[in-house]
């Protein structure tokens, strides 16, 4: 059955210039069906197959009990097949490993080893959540892949329209859309994994229409492999401890840091110590390795002049000998910002 995810893709990847053949292929469907979806005719569709009888059906409760009573130990397929044979069982070993794939845990695997994305391709997008005197902060995180370049919002919540109106502004901030974006399994994000078989997630119908109509694909990370996304993950502990840690210190112990402040400031962070930094992976700054992002990344106007400006407030807030002792609402009106000449 297509999905309506893989409909969108279709129109994606045909808009990033890949040829039906091509599409067809990356996704494993007709050309025909492709090129149904491209016309904008509905494909057609199948209903749910039958479950076919196999020759391991008689022998299936034998192998989940001899795994139940091995527990740790990961008995071999192979084993289990002689086992089984020795019963009676005339089907293949194929047949067994697919079974067993399903019903065991899978094999503990070996570290994800770094990979490098080519200019262009991926933006990793992440939430990372900050606690202080009872209160919750989340920052929405975006890092490009090749560049390092990265975006960070503040918000007070992770529904839908803040991590829309976050990735616009983060499109903005980086002059451009990436032909890919790679998500956390944030609920806003994925409805519901694997609902049309492994490998096949629903997604929330307002990233399918902003993938769509800004042409990017959209990736997930595997559950529970936060190394899948390691570039956006290893921004977060630096933006803990070289931003918010320091920041949250000049503050009285019961004085929560907001949204509105923590913005502010992290505009300035970005672009005065994150984006120009020297990266320890790519040994160059991420705002030097920006422009080759740019030259291949997707077009992305309305919002990349009201960024590029906010991106220039400059803060002038002197450091105080003291820590803060007021509420922030009280050192709001001490704030004047000012437009530094571009």
């Amino acid at each position: 059955m297509l999905t309506q995810e893989n409909q969108v893709e279709i129109r994606v990847l045909a808009r990033q210039g890949l040829k039906i053949r091509a599409i067809a292929r990356q996704l494993g469907v007709s050309r025909n069906t492709v090129r149904r979806v491209l016309r904008g005719q509905a494909p057609r569709s199948y209903g749910p197959r039958r479950p076919r009888p196999t020759k391991l059906d008689a022998y299936k409760a034998y192998v989940c009990v001899r795994m139940q009573a091995a527990g740790s130990v990961r008995i071999p397929a192979p084993v289990l097949l002689r086992e089984i044979r020795e019963q009676g069982y005339e089907g293949s070993l194929t047949q067994l490993k697919a079974y067993l794939a399903a019903v065991r845990p899978a094999k503990k695997e070996d570290p994800v080893i770094r990979f490098e994305t080519e200019p262009g391709q991926q933006m990793q997008v992440d939430f990372v959540v900050f606690k202080r005197c009872g209160e919750r902060l989340s920052a929405f995180v975006a890092t490009l892949g090749y560049s390092r370049m990265s975006f960070v919002r503040f918000v007070r919540d992770e529904t839908w329209p803040t991590v829309k109106a976050c990735l616009e502004a983060a499109f903005g901030y980086v002059g451009g859309v990436p032909r890919e974006l790679l998500f956390d399994n944030m609920k806003t994000v994925v409805l519901e994994r694997n609902a049309y078989g492994r490998g096949r997630h629903r997604l929330h119908p307002g990233l399918l229409a902003l993938s769509r109509d800004l042409g990017f694909a959209v990736r997930l990370c595997r559950p529970y492999r936060a190394k899948t996304k390691g570039k956006v993950e290893r921004f977060n502990r630096y933006l803990r401890g070289s931003f918010y840690n320091p920041l949250v210190t000049r503050l009285q112990a019961d004085v929560a840091l907001d949204a509105e402040t923590a913005n502010v400031e992290v505009l300035k962070w970005l672009r005065d110590i994150a984006n120009v930094r020297e990266h320890k992976s790519t040994l160059e700054r991420p705002v030097d390795r920006l422009e080759a992002d740019q030259q291949t990344m997707l077009p992305y106007e309305p919002a990349m002049a009201p960024i590029e400006a906010a991106a220039r407030l400059r803060l002038r807030l002197p450091l105080p000998v003291e820590s803060l002792q007021h509420p922030l609402s009280v050192y709001g009106e001490l704030l004047k910002v000012s437009q530094v000449p571009a």
